[in-house]
């Protein structure tokens, strides 16, 4: 191959480097047990928080429908 040659392989490649742009990875930091610990606290928190909600919601709903039942049938 001769020093022409050489040139244009050698431009070839980097106008071909040029279109392909790499994107470095993120690099997700280290998480310690502690971290770790607490964040599982938080979730397990909203968990129940969500389930208290969700169970206060399907007793007014019931107590509602108790209230509507009685309402509906007349005291004889």
């Amino acid at each position: 191959m001769n020093r022409k040659q050489k040139m244009i392989k050698k431009t070839a490649k980097r106008a071909k480097a040029r279109l392909n742009k790499h994107t470095p990875p993120t690099i997700k930091k280290y998480v310690s047990k502690a971290e770790r610990a607490e964040q599982q606290a938080k979730l397990e928190a909203e968990a129940a928080e969500q389930a208290a909600e969700g169970a206060l919601e399907s007793t007014t709903e019931t107590v509602a429908d108790a209230t509507s039942e009685q309402e509906a049938t007349p005291a004889s």
